[in-house]
C-alpha cells in the first residue's frame, strides 16, 4: 500500500489517525506470551482429559491450578487450536410446525391383540453416533411385542418413518 498511496492520505481516506495505523502495525509484530502460555495450559488441559473436556470443565481445571480465566476465552483458544471436545452438545428438538388433527385415535389406549399383524406401533428416536445425532425409526407388532421393521437416517423427517414402514411391510 505505501507504494502506491501516502499512508498519511489512507489515513484520511478511512477516518482513522495515523499513529493508530501505526499502533495496529506494531501489535501485529507483537507477541503475547500471556495468551500463548493460556492456549498451552488449555491444551495441556484437554490432553489429559483424553479429549474429554469442554470449555466449562477446563476452565474449572485450570482454576483448580490457580489460573483464573473466563470459558468464553477457553472456548476461543479450544477453537485456535482446533480442539474439539468428545463430549455431544445439547440436542435441539424441532418442533412439528403443525399438528395434524383429521388423524384419529384408533386405538384408545387397547393395546391387547387377538393376531400378529393387526396393529403396528412406532417410535423414532436420536442416538449420537460419534460425531453427530442419527435418527432411528422403529416399527413393532403389538401382538408379538416385536420389531418388524426399522430405518435410520441423519434428519427425523417423513421419509424415515416411511421407510421403517416399509421394511416392515416386505
Amino acid at each position: 500500500m505505501r507504494e502506491f498511496w501516502p499512508i498519511q492520505l489512507v489515513c484520511q481516506a478511512f477516518g482513522i489517525r495515523r499513529s493508530s495505523f501505526y499502533d495496529h502495525c506494531r501489535s501485529k509484530r507483537r507477541i503475547n506470551r500471556e495468551r500463548l502460555e493460556l492456549k498451552a495450559h488449555v491444551n495441556r488441559a484437554f490432553h489429559l482429559s483424553r479429549h474429554g473436556f469442554g470449555s466449562r470443565s477446563i476452565r474449572d481445571f485450570l482454576k483448580t491450578e490457580g489460573i483464573d480465566v473466563g470459558r468464553y476465552l477457553v472456548r476461543k483458544l479450544m477453537k485456535e487450536s482446533g480442539l474439539i471436545s468428545k463430549q455431544p452438545g445439547a440436542h435441539k428438538y424441532r418442533k412439528a410446525t403443525a399438528e395434524h388433527l383429521d388423524i384419529h385415535n384408533l386405538l384408545n389406549r387397547e393395546f391387547t391383540v387377538e393376531q400378529p399383524n393387526q396393529v403396528w406401533c412406532g417410535d423414532i428416536t436420536y442416538i449420537w453416533t460419534g460425531n453427530r445425532w442419527s435418527y432411528l425409526a422403529v416399527v413393532m407388532d403389538l401382538y408379538a411385542r416385536k420389531v418388524v421393521g426399522w430405518a435410520m437416517s441423519n434428519s427425523p423427517d417423513a421419509e424415515l418413518a416411511t421407510k421403517a414402514l416399509e421394511d416392515a411391510w416386505r
